[in-house]
């Protein structure tokens, strides 16, 4: 999902920020390459081997460990499910089970990729940031590596090569969905605050003003920041002065109480919207400040649907709720969607696996999706509130504009 910072086999129904589409016939010959292009040992496809070894990379230390604190709860918890189930494949998260450290650095995360692959995965699933995912996205397609990234938003990181999957939706459609929901809420007015050193936000915040501006509502300012400020005092005195009954904030959790605060501060009553870098934000001493803010994610732990339910019960009881995040969800469904891969190639070597994502329809806590040609899903976006400072889903959006 951005820079820095937050299944179908699930039990008859169920990922990230975040997958099979329409394989383009680039995929379809990557799939059909053989074994992986990896240092150590490959598995050949065919070799009969019933299970998948899956590495997992994701932020496990900083301001974003609660992150990947998420991520590993939810691989273990799947892939102890998938194991105890009647599945025929089985799966093994090497490094002795163990989410691998990226550090939310984009040096770190290649570093973790290739430790991982000395011990010759079948996939690999993370990472959680885009700015980190990239990297690895470039490697892992000259490696013909399977990589599921979980929560990297950004267009880019699958079209680094056809092997690069993800079970997130994508920055210019999250910045479309938000639009979506202004017009339905029937706000005229749009301010926008965007991180400029941030390639997350540049996105979420250009496709909010292209669809801002075909859905008729008027950007009357837009200010810059950076990932480190720490006052808004100035942005902020600008979108009450232009009269804005509506603020984009595209920015993650660490900043977004300082931004709200600052608006709520300088007189700005109307709505406050992010993206799902909002995930996790921490809203204490602040709490009334949060009333009227949104911000979109990949899928609500109040959503009603029995996939999200199921997950959401088994996780709190094993884990609680502290780390019960959209990147523990996105995790889980991306190894479900690894096993399910494995049913549609009918193998657990890589190419298999590349094979069996393409082109997959996928059921899972972040809903239904079918992955398009360039292996993104266009899936329902959950509108989450705040009440009392605390996280309360208000709707899902599906991609016809329908609430759910």
């Amino acid at each position: 999902m951005r820079k820095k910072l937050l299944s179908a086999v699930l039990i008859g129904a169920m990922a990230s920020s975040l997958l099979a589409g329409c394989g383009s016939s680039a995929q379809q010959s990557a799939a059909g390459a053989g074994t992986k292009a990896v240092s150590g040992e490959t598995k050949a496809a065919g070799d009969g081997s019933k299970t998948i070894k899956i590495g997992a990379i994701c932020s496990l230390t900083g301001g974003s460990a609660i992150y990947g604190e998420g991520a590993q709860n939810a691989i273990t918890m799947a892939a102890e499910e998938i194991n105890s189930s009647d599945s025929e494949y089985k799966i093994e998260i090497v490094n002795g089970g163990k989410v691998v450290d990226d550090a939310s650095d984009a040096k770190q995360a290649i570093n973790a990729y290739n430790s991982l692959m000395k011990e010759s995965p079948d996939a690999i699933v993370g990472c959680f940031f885009s700015s980190v995912t990239l990297p690895i996205a470039e490697q892992a397609s000259k490696d013909n590596m399977l990589l599921l990234a979980t929560g990297a938003t950004n267009k880019d990181v699958t079209l680094k090569g056809p092997s690069i999957f993800r079970d997130c939706f994508i920055d210019p459609y999250q910045g479309k969905m938000a639009a979506q929901f202004a017009k339905e809420k029937g706000w005229k007015k749009a301010a926008v605050i965007y991180a400029k050193d941030d390639d997350y936000s540049n996105g979420l915040k250009d496709a909010f003003i292209e669809n801002a501006k075909a859905n008729g509502i008027e950007v009357v300012y837009t200010g810059e920041c950076t990932t480190k400020d720490t006052d808004f005092s100035s942005q902020a005195s600008q979108v009450v002065a232009k009269g804005a009954d509506f603020l984009f904030y595209p920015c993650f959790l660490d900043t977004v109480p300082l931004l709200v605060g600052a608006a709520r501060d300088a007189g700005f009553t109307g709505a406050i919207m992010g993206g799902d870098g909002w995930d996790g934000a921490d809203t204490k001493g602040v709490e009334d400040k949060f009333d009227n803010c949104y911000f979109t994610n990949h899928y609500s732990s109040e959503d009603t649907a029995p996939a999200v339910s199921n997950f959401v019960s088994k996780y709190k009881e094993k884990y609680g709720t502290e780390s019960l995040n959209a990147c523990a969800a996105l995790y889980y469904d991306a190894v479900y969607m690894i096993a399910e891969a494995a049913k549609n190639g009918k193998a657990t070597d890589t190419a298999s696996l590349i094979k069996g994502m393409t082109k997959m329809t996928f059921t899972g806590v972040g809903g239904t999706f079918t992955l398009d040609e360039n292996g993104d899903p266009e899936k329902s976006v959950a509108i989450n509130t705040f009440e009392g400072g605390k996280v309360k889903w208000l709707m899902t959006l599906s991609p016809e504009g329908t609430k759910k």
